[in-house]
């Protein structure tokens, strides 16, 4: 997501280290006359090209992640099976994603950008095979975990690499926020494109779960060819450092953290209920049948979170909480009105509203979460946030399903609704509260 710090290339762990002559490069007293030239590195894309090979690549990794939104009512009636284990399938990548934050995420910092990333592609490819070769929930559990460990592996890396190649390429922009903008609209949009593309691909071409699993699975292997043509930005002939803690706040940080944490999980919770149920709301309550209207409706949510970032993210910090403290619970409660006054127009009007709030409030728990991280450690502790608003975006979604078992969607849409506006709201008067001593924002 948008707000990752990144780091300068030629740093180790965020402290800028000198210069130093690889040992391929550094002249010695007693090499021999004639020595041969060395030979020179694959030839790779220009710094300037291989920045939107990344934010392509960044963007269809993305894509796969939230693709089965419109394809969770065939795989049920494949495998047999309900609204909880949809939402247990869909909270697999969530254990597979916070695994990556948690275990790998950094290492880009020691191996380089290039050398994560791309794995981070393989891994997705091998994900997307699985679900197609093995047909059954366990393969589709299985699927779905890889697909969030190489969504992790992306997410955590790909923002920063796309701010090493823009600095390579530009050098003279230092400070530009073109690459936060690319990041933001990669991230962001490639989730809003995901249940669009599968939803076509449902409505209007023969055998989908197989087709638009295909259709990623060549996407994917055309941006691993692309990534494999960009440069690193990590020297790893720079001498080692010692690691800095992975997770240290400054002094009374605490408390603003757990609000930044809260504010990631409440505004992933909406995003995650959609993606997860959204096709069974749909179908059981508004009737509509229609896959690629469910991918439309997950279009929306996603792309208003990015569309709201790009255009309010650039207001003081306290604007873009208080107004997305506003504009979520008035989008949560119209889904609540959609679905007791069963409207389509409404609904997407209201998931709209509701992802254009969470955006907000994602921006505003990434940045205050980054302002109370001591400056080493700030990789870390976004790290920590990602987990916990992954688990936002997982856990309540398994929750409402269970809920759906006792009480009619609307009276679960109501209660999830209530609970969601409380919780973002007191999380947003502590963020601001306690944010007021060094609430400075990341770097862009």
């Amino acid at each position: 997501m948008e707000g990752v710090v990144h780091f300068h290339p030629r740093t180790r762990g965020g402290v800028p280290l000198p210069a130093v002559p690889t040992p391929l490069s550094r002249p010695t007293a007693d090499a021999p006359v004639g020595l041969p030239p060395r030979i020179p590195a694959r030839r790779r894309a220009p710094h300037a090209t291989g920045f939107w090979f990344v934010a392509v690549s960044f963007a269809v990794l993305m894509a796969f992640g939230t693709a089965p939104t419109p394809l969770w009512p065939l795989y049920g009636a494949r495998d047999h099976f309900g609204a909880t284990t949809v939402t247990v399938a869909y909270a697999s990548m969530v254990v597979g994603a916070a695994a990556a934050f948690l275990g790998m995420g950094h290492l880009s910092d020691r191996l380089g950008r290039r050398r994560i990333v791309v794995p981070a592609l393989l891994v997705g490819i091998v994900a997307s095979v699985v679900l197609i070769v093995w047909p059954d929930l366990p393969g589709l559990i299985a699927g779905r975990i890889l697909n969030g460990v190489g969504l992790g592996l992306m997410a955590s890396t790909a923002t920063t690499y796309l701010h090493d190649l823009h600095h390579e390429a530009r050098p003279d922009r230092t400070g530009s926020a073109l690459p936060g903008i690319v990041a933001t609209a990669a991230n962001l949009g490639g989730l809003a494109a995901g249940p669009l593309v599968a939803g076509a691909a449902a409505e209007w071409l023969p055998a989908p779960l197989i087709t638009a699993q295909a259709i990623f699975t060549l996407a994917m292997a055309l941006c691993l060819a692309l990534v494999l043509c960009t440069p690193e930005t990590v020297d790893r002939e720079l001498p080692a450092a010692e690691p800095p803690e992975r997770f240290v706040l400054r002094p009374g940080g605490r408390r603003t953290f757990g609000a930044a944490g809260a504010l990631g999980a409440f505004a992933f919770a909406i995003l995650g209920l959609i993606s997860s149920l959204g096709a069974s709301v749909l179908h059981g309550t508004l009737h509509t049948d229609s896959r690629f209207v469910v991918g439309l409706a997950a279009f929306l949510m996603f792309g208003s979170a990015a569309a709201a970032q790009l255009v309010l993210g650039r207001l003081p910090l306290p604007r873009v909480l208080t107004v997305g403290a506003v504009v979520f619970p008035v989008g949560l409660v119209l889904c609540a009105v959609a679905l007791y006054h069963p409207a389509l127009w409404l609904y997407l009007v209201a998931v709209s509203l509701s992802g254009a709030g969470s955006g907000l409030l994602f921006k505003g728990g990434v940045d205050r979460a980054g302002s109370v991280a001591e400056p080493a450690s700030r990789a870390g502790v976004l790290a920590v946030f990602f987990v916990v608003a992954y688990l936002g975006m997982g856990l309540p979604s398994v929750l409402f399903s269970i809920a759906l078992r006792h009480f009619a969607v609307q009276t679960a849409m109501i209660g999830f609704a209530t609970v969601l506006s409380c919780g973002a709201v007191a999380s947003v008067a502590v963020a601001l509260r306690g944010g007021a001593r060094g609430a400075g924002e990341l770097p862009a």
